[in-house]
């Protein structure tokens, strides 16, 4: 992992834990696999405990290590360096997915309601009225009582968010085509199509993974079914809005838009989106940071003495998760 993340991420208490458990060589992190160190190392290692930075582990670095038998990752997706070869070797994978989903849930939550408040759009109207706050008429009905959200995916985060709302006094919709309509009316929503809940919605959250059938999932068709001063929030994947599209219906202010995400990302200086009184875009934070990313690596270390006394993994990553996960 990037040696930065690392100090961020193990720091006293999660290294004590680390050598309790294990026999901890050096180096004891690293991002080049290549180095004649580490392929040194390599071929002693039993387990990888990876996070970001952790380079593709590709068939010829694999050969370097033939005793490999469990990577725990420290953080959600491992697309960017799980290979096939990983799979043909039968090799253990889990990631902390889970953990990461609990501070973009809680982002998500306090974007759904500033969107019923309107409020990082009053926010920006204040640096122009500062003389007569008389400007918050201007945005419409300031409530989030009685508001219907909808939620695109029940994934991890979008079950999150999904009971976090019962807080509420919202209705809750929910789209998703894998989703058991049984977990979705236990958290009090209801599973209805992409189409109907896009025109029944004030606010609409996006929680699907950026796959090839998601890409533009919410397009100019989809955000022109939703009513006019609705609230777009995306905190998954900036390619499964069409950034265009919405970038159109925002100039018209006909919709408002929170995003944490952005394709591309970040968005070119030239965006139109930037200087928008009804967009709020932030830089990537709904994710795991600073002290939360050692939930992240308290969950690996979890899975680790799990692999160690015999018990079986709590969130493995199979190839087949590949293709309906981030």
């Amino acid at each position: 992992m990037d040696p930065a993340k690392f100090s961020v991420q193990f720091q006293e208490p999660q290294l004590r834990r680390l050598h309790d458990l294990v026999e901890v060589g050096d180096p004891i992190v690293t991002t080049d696999l290549d180095a004649p160190s580490v392929r040194r190392r390599l071929r002693e290692v039993e387990v990888l405990v990876t996070s970001w930075g952790c380079p593709p582990l590709t068939t010829e670095r694999l050969a370097d290590a033939p005793r490999l038998r469990a990577i725990f990752h420290c953080a959600g997706t491992v697309r960017t360096f799980v290979t096939d070869e990983v799979w043909r070797r039968g090799i253990l994978v889990t990631n902390a997915a889970d953990e990461n989903a609990i501070p973009v849930a809680e982002f998500t939550l306090a974007a759904v309601i500033f969107a019923g408040k309107k409020a990082p759009f009053l926010a920006q109207d204040a640096r122009r009225f500062r003389a007569d706050w008389s400007f918050g008429s201007s945005r419409g009905e300031l409530t989030n009582r009685g508001r219907t959200i909808g939620v695109v995916g029940f994934s991890r985060v979008g079950r999150r968010v999904v009971d976090r709302l019962r807080s509420l006094e919202v209705d809750v919709l929910v789209a998703d085509p894998y989703a058991d309509p049984a977990a979705v009316r236990a958290l009090g929503a209801r599973l209805v199509p992409l189409p109907e809940l896009l025109p029944r919605c004030d606010v609409l959250t996006l929680h699907v993974p950026a796959l090839p059938s998601t890409h533009h999932l919410i397009g100019a068709p989809e955000l022109a079914l939703l009513r006019d001063g609705t609230t777009v929030i995306n905190t998954a994947r900036g390619a499964v809005l069409d950034t265009a599209a919405l970038e159109r219906e925002c100039v018209q202010g006909r919709l408002d838009a929170i995003l944490d995400v952005t394709e591309p990302e970040p968005l070119p200086s030239s965006s139109l989106l930037y200087d928008l009184p009804n967009v709020m875009i932030t830089p990537h934070i709904a994710g795991s940071l600073g002290s939360e990313t050692r939930r992240m690596s308290e969950s690996a270390l979890d899975e680790l003495e799990r692999y160690l006394s015999g018990q079986p993994p709590r969130a493995a990553v199979t190839p087949d998760d590949f293709m309906v996960s981030a």
